[in-house]
């Protein structure tokens, strides 16, 4: 049996390596094998991270006699959902649609031709075995039933999955969605909806956006409120810091505890946002050690030697789930000491019958230590000694999308937290995606080890990276990072929109490989929608870059967002970076240009930084420097340093006063 997984640049595919099933990565050598031997494909969907991925692998395809029925019926195609989203996408939408729910790992099996016929998750194994066994008798005895069922459900997911109706989306349409989340918040725990419970770090944005701009305070609290049980909840690390993917129950106590990338960059946008809007009040305290924290442990935990960033740390350890990161209170005796085991119990709410399994707990602080230098020993030695057990794996292959998100959070929040290291990491990650990922003019999604992988990049690729390389254009000022940031959006542009339907867009490109069905989600779920972030990244070039193209980007993320208008509408929870972008284009965007030389510019510069609005675009340079458009035709005032401020296409007068800049970034917070 050839092992087709051993050099895959996935790490999920390279763990299945030494099964005994025969399998098979995505490719059109595996769809004509299932066509020579006239058989079924297998798909089987899932990531590193996973933890019920774990499971179903151990039970069954580490099975002998189960493998056999694998080997012997289908061929079987093993597939990373982050590498290949795309895939995940297409059979995800097939899983939902026949199920009703959806998730991972993910079980469908496919006609030689892809189309999908019977679509599952996890399965036991007494369960997958039957399963086998049935559906490869129907193939072999009712193939026309099988092909056609497959046929109708590709033509049923192409029926309900059109582009939306266009419709406005203006103040009214963003105020209404703001009462919509506020009535929505779970006003006890925080956050939105029941368990499991997802960190809403886009909803979140945009509520604080809502805020600046004269939306009141309710969107503020609503936010501050969440912000605060994540961060004192188990889904926080209270140790190294960052978040892991969800909490299993409402209160933020028991996590399901893979920490993914795109989870802790976008929360350490809204956190850094958060610290900067009020930084006098406790919350605001509390959320800038939560970005500290969290930009440390993305540092330190996911960083890879080349200077970008993993995909995931992994929810299990030695097979076990949450095994790193539980405790006992005599557990916290043995590496403390009676007293600070103690106290460190009572901080982090570790109990006798604890918060998890077997009486562990996970650590919790309802509220902040009375101590802070004990603190700080006491969380250096808890640290020190949870190294010191079994890790759980890394996921290190590098996703263009996700490095963008982290370039984006750590080049705002090293801005907005005076943290120049952050924003250094965030210039080393660019570099590396652009050095290795770009490939004959193209984006490539992953990467591992410095060699880059064959998956073509998806829309949320381009979108996303080039949001980031337009935060790292105004956090240097450097004009490089401006002009390949517009080299992908107008990739992005041309490959990628619905011709027929303007301001819609498909997830992969025109000339992409052919499944059955071209996704195209415009929904915000986990992370941003190719679509919304697409959009992003239009609304703040075209105040960046100047001239013609302006113009043109303001249209298209103008109707970008209009062609989303009914989702904003009716699910607003589903539309969080949408909304976000749509406050930022209602404000203007706001535009902040400071000149002047560096060492004069300073206060002027922080207090922009400090004030602007989410969204705003804030950069500041000589006047006239090459390859800053905003920065054009805009001088010194009286040989001193000056602020130009402006809404869309409105500018006010230049000033040189700091107090009058902060007072016209924050007049519409009064509201």
């Amino acid at each position: 049996m050839t092992n087709r997984l051993a050099d895959a640049s996935s790490p999920y595919l390279r763990q299945h390596a030494d099964n005994p099933v025969d399998w098979w990565p995505w490719s059109p050598e595996a769809l004509a094998e299932a066509k020579r031997r006239d058989v079924p494909i297998l798909l089987s969907v899932g990531y590193a991270a996973c933890h019920w991925c774990h499971v179903m692998a151990h039970e069954s395809f580490e099975n002998e006699q189960l493998a056999r029925l694998m080997n012997d019926n289908f061929v079987n195609i093993k597939v990373d959902r982050e590498e290949r989203p795309d895939i995940d996408a297409v059979y995800m939408t097939a899983t939902q649609a026949m199920t009703g729910q959806g998730g991972w790992p993910m079980t469908c099996f496919l006609t030689p031709d892809g189309e999908p016929f019977h679509c599952g998750t996890y399965y036991p194994p007494h369960q997958f075995a039957r399963l086998l066994e049935a559906v490869a008798a129907t193939w072999r005895e009712r193939r026309d039933e099988v092909v056609d069922a497959g046929k109708q459900l590709v033509a049923h997911i192409e029926e309900r999955t059109g582009p939306l109706r266009t419709a406005p989306v203006d103040a009214d349409v963003l105020a209404a969605a703001a009462a919509r989340l506020v009535a929505e918040s779970d006003q006890e725990h925080g956050g939105f909806g029941g368990a499991p419970k997802f960190p809403p770090s886009m909803v979140l944005e945009f509520l604080l956006r809502r805020y600046e701009n004269g939306g009141g305070r309710e969107p503020l609290d609503v936010a501050a409120q969440c912000a605060e049980a994540m961060a004192r909840g188990g889904i926080y690390d209270q140790l190294a810091g960052g978040f892991a993917r969800y909490s299993v129950d409402a209160a933020w106590v028991v996590p399901h505890f893979e920490k993914m990338l795109y989870d802790n960059a976008l929360l350490l946008r809204v956190y850094a946002h958060l610290a900067r809007l009020v930084p006098g009040e406790p919350v605001g305290t509390l959320a800038r050690r939560v970005a500290e924290e969290t930009a440390q442990f993305l540092l330190t935990d996911l960083r890879t030697s080349e200077g970008a960033f993993a995909a995931s740390l992994d929810a299990d350890t030695e097979g076990e789930e949450g095994k790193t990161y539980v405790w006992t209170p005599a557990q916290l005796v043995d590496v403390l000491g009676e007293d600070d085991g103690a106290w460190a119990a009572e901080l982090f709410a570790v109990t006798d019958d604890g918060t998890f399994e077997h009486g562990t707990s996970t650590l919790q602080m309802p509220a902040d230590p009375d101590d802070t230098q004990r603190w700080q020993r006491v969380r250096e030695e808890l640290l020190a000694a949870r190294r010191a057990r079994p890790q759980p794996a890394r996921d290190d292959k590098v996703l263009a999308e996700w490095n963008g998100l982290t370039i984006t959070a750590l080049a705002e929040a090293g801005r907005a937290l005076n943290r120049p290291d952050w924003v250094g990491a965030a210039v080393a990650a660019a570099d590396f995606v652009l050095d290795v990922h770009v490939v004959d003019g193209r984006l490539r999604r992953s990467s591992r080890a410095g060699r880059v992988g064959d998956a073509a990049g998806v829309l949320a690729d381009y979108a996303c990276f080039a949001e980031g390389l337009l935060a790292l254009h105004q956090a240097t000022g450097d004009g490089k990072w401006l002009s390949a940031a517009t080299e992908l959006i107008d990739i992005a542009v041309d490959r990628f929109a619905d011709h027929d339907h303007p301001g819609a867009y498909f997830d992969t490109a025109e000339d992409a490989e052919a499944l059955v069905q071209r996704p195209a989600d415009p929904a915000d779920n986990a992370s941003p929608s190719g679509a919304s972030a697409l959009a992003a990244a239009l609304l703040s070039a075209s105040v960046l870059i100047g001239g013609s193209k302006a113009t043109e980007y303001r249209r298209l993320a103008d109707e970008a967002l209009q062609r989303v208008g009914v989702l904003l509408s009716y699910q607003p929870r589903f539309a969080g970076n949408w909304l976000a972008v749509a406050e930022a284009a209602q404000a203007g965007p706001v535009q902040v240009a400071v000149v002047g030389p560096p060492e004069s510019r300073g206060e002027l510069t922080s207090t922009a930084v400090a004030v602007a609005h989410g969204g705003a675009v804030v950069v500041a340079g000589r006047p006239d420097e090459p390859g800053v458009p905003l920065l054009a035709d805009r001088p010194l005032v009286e040989d001193g340093p000056a602020a130009y401020v402006c809404r869309g296409y409105v500018c006010d007068r230049p000033t040189t006063d700091p107090t009058e800049l902060a007072r016209a970034l924050t007049s519409a917070r009064a509201g």
